[in-house]
């Protein structure tokens, strides 16, 4: 019995260190263990759910972690901020950040990158060198694009209107400049009643100053925001005084509220981004940085210009209305 006993241990320890042994088919360290951090300027627009939307793609595609977090108003540089310093704080291997301001977010960029953390720069543009990519629309070549369409509209002469989003915003900030530099060296004789005033970061804001614009100004031909909010606050106006459809409009970015407006004619042109390459493509140029890969200083993620004419065309219509159910509930 003994010398069975013996003769069976023998046979099984070899097992036993194979068994336990490495295997060569499995993952390389961390392989599968990045976390990135992806921070946009706020949560509540549809163009953020897209942008959500695409680093979740990416995420799935390259086996990486994401953490989604940001405040909830694109004026709340303070709370974008603190998201910042917490994930800084938590370790994360990289941040992918759309900043709501161009200087504010500049030291705790740096203070990232002090920490070994490097940040890819999203959807708007930092100032400072903290940063290793830029993935974004050519925000001045939109502006100058809606220029363009208002232009044509009003046959290159009349009265319009530019509402501009918000300060420290430099993507609206360069799309606003487009379209200013474009109307006065291509249609000298169209003239701005307004190009002064702010939306600010909400609906709501966009509403009330629209509003009294267009009380203000009853001579007005043609109207231009530079986001989304911004565009369905004058919407909003414009339906409420019953002028939707005779002031020329064209605005920035889409929502199902704006489909509709456009379907309308209450909307004459949308100038469109492509969040969902945006958002993926800022966190695959973050993980293939972090996999010693070399990647680009600046990514341009396309811009396009939809009208009531065109909005049926596929290509027009994956921009108008992406679908986001394969990546968000």
């Amino acid at each position: 019995m003994k010398d069975i006993q013996i003769i069976l241990l023998v046979l099984f320890i070899p097992l036993l260190m194979i068994n336990c042994g490495p295997k060569e088919d499995a993952p390389s360290p961390g392989a599968e263990s990045l976390e990135i951090a992806v921070i946009p300027k706020g949560t509540t627009h549809s163009f953020w759910k897209a942008i959500h939307a695409g680093a979740i793609k990416a995420s799935r595609e390259l086996e990486v972690k994401i953490y989604w977090n940001g405040p909830q108003k694109e004026d709340d540089r303070a709370q974008q901020i603190t998201v910042v310093e917490d994930f800084i704080n938590r370790g994360v291997d990289g941040i992918v950040l759309a900043p709501l301001d161009d200087r504010a977010l500049m030291r705790p960029v740096r203070d990232a990158s002090e920490m070994g953390i490097p940040v890819v720069i999203m959807d708007s543009a930092l100032q400072g060198e903290n940063h290793i990519s830029y993935v974004a629309t050519d925000n001045y070549k939109g502006g100058v694009l809606a220029a363009e369409r208002l232009g044509d509209l009003l046959q290159g002469r009349g009265n319009l209107i530019l509402i501009r989003y918000q300060v420290g915003s430099a993507s609206t900030t360069n799309r606003e400049q487009g379209f200013v530099d474009t109307i006065r060296n291509s249609f000298p004789e169209i003239t701005f009643l307004v190009e002064d005033q702010y939306a600010g970061a909400t609906t709501e804001t966009a509403y009330q100053l629209a509003e009294n614009l267009l009380n203000r100004f009853a001579h007005v031909q043609g109207l231009f925001c530079p986001n989304e909010s911004s565009t369905f606050g004058a919407l909003r106006a414009l339906q409420e005084s019953g002028r939707a459809g005779q002031i020329k409009f064209v605005g920035f970015d889409s929502s199902p509220k704006l489909v509709q407006g456009l379907e309308k004619g209450h909307l004459h042109g949308l100038i469109l981004q492509d969040p969902i390459k945006i958002g993926y493509r800022g966190v695959k140029q973050m993980v293939l940085h972090l996999r010693g890969e070399e990647i680009e200083k600046r990514i341009d993620t396309g811009v396009h210009l939809v009208t009531p004419e065109n909005m049926s065309d596929p290509d027009m219509k994956a921009l108008l209305s992406p679908d986001l159910s394969p990546y968000l509930n």
